[in-house]
């Protein structure tokens, strides 16, 4: 692939345009290396998009460099690739002197501890990434605790998305701990990790104090009664929490009456999905809902009229 120039590539396209879509093209490390130099004279692209291909860490070295003097991307999409922790690393490195990117969308890797930690040290310099995506890695606990440290300094991060990652109460702890002091973050993403009551509690604590977090999602985790009802405290407190997505928790109606009381005070909340297994399984039927599983519909109605409130499946509306 000789000759490649900013202005056109017979595997890339026409490369003046804003949304360069390279999704699926089966693309390898030596295809980025040709894109990587095109991009390094290139001022027209904004949003780049590489799900699907075939990008290991050689690939992602490459692109990084050019990360490190183009100044127009904003979004990269590197979703389902096989970059790890080495890919990660040099990426890491280059987002802290870019100054032009907003969204880093690395789902389905094979990122790691050590990435997590390159990354981390990243957010601590890089004041324009607001969304990062590590959905669907590798990250434990010391990724987490990495990434935390990070959340108490970066003041542009707006969402986190750490969705089926290996973290558990240990690491959700040292997130919760972040959370407590920084004041950016509107999203976290912490659905079917490892989380229990143990470490909700702790998110419970931290929303008690958090002026910034609007969207907390912990389905698919195993969350029972202690957890729920910590929540629920939490928010007769907490005035800045819009959704609070609980699918699958072990729910009944005592802590959705916690809810309702809470509800009573709060009128920020405008979301919250407490659906479970049985409610999903019920969906064809319409599910019938408690009478104070109605009531908390009706206090959410209330607080929001316009939003699709998720205390039965999300397809249904009162």
């Amino acid at each position: 692939m000789k000759n490649s120039t900013v202005q056109g590539h017979p595997r890339f396209g026409n490369m003046n345009v804003r949304n360069l879509n390279l999704a699926n093209k089966r693309l390898n490390d030596a295809d980025l290396k040709d894109l990587a130099a095109a991009l390094n004279g290139n001022s027209t692209i904004e949003t780049l998009n590489l799900t699907g291909n075939r990008i290991s860490d050689a690939g992602a070295k490459d692109l990084a460099e050019a990360l490190k003097v183009n100044r127009t991307l904003r979004t990269l999409i590197l979703l389902d690739n096989i970059v790890s922790d080495a890919g990660a690393k040099d990426l890491a490195e280059a987002f802290e002197v870019n100054s032009t990117l907003i969204t880093i969308n690395l789902l389905g890797n094979r990122i790691s501890d050590g990435g997590a930690k390159d990354l981390a040290a990243a957010l601590k310099k890089n004041r324009t990434i607001e969304t990062l995506v590590l959905k669907e890695n590798k990250i434990s606990d010391l990724g987490a605790k990495d990434l935390a440290e990070a959340l108490k300094v970066n003041s542009s991060l707006t969402t986190l998305d750490l969705e089926n990652n290996e973290i558990s109460d240990v690491g959700v702890k040292e997130l919760a701990e972040a959370l407590k002091v920084n004041r950016t973050l509107k999203k976290l993403n912490l659905s079917s990790i490892r989380v229990s009551d143990a470490g909700v509690k702790e998110l419970a604590e931290a929303l008690k104090v958090n002026s910034s977090l609007t969207t907390l999602e912990l389905n698919l985790n195993v969350i029972g009664n202690v957890g729920v009802q910590a929540l629920a405290q939490a928010l007769r407190v907490n005035r800045m929490l819009k959704v609070l997505n609980l699918a699958y928790a072990e729910i009944d109606d005592v802590d959705v009456q916690a809810f309702i009381d809470a509800l009573e005070e709060n009128h920020i909340v405008t979301e919250i999905n407490v659906s479970t297994s049985a409610d999903l399984l019920a969906m064809p039927k319409r599910v019938e809902l408690s009478p104070n599983r109605k009531k908390l519909l009706d206090l959410l109605w209330r607080n929001d009229h316009e939003i699709d409130v998720s205390v039965a499946p999300s397809s249904y509306r009162a």
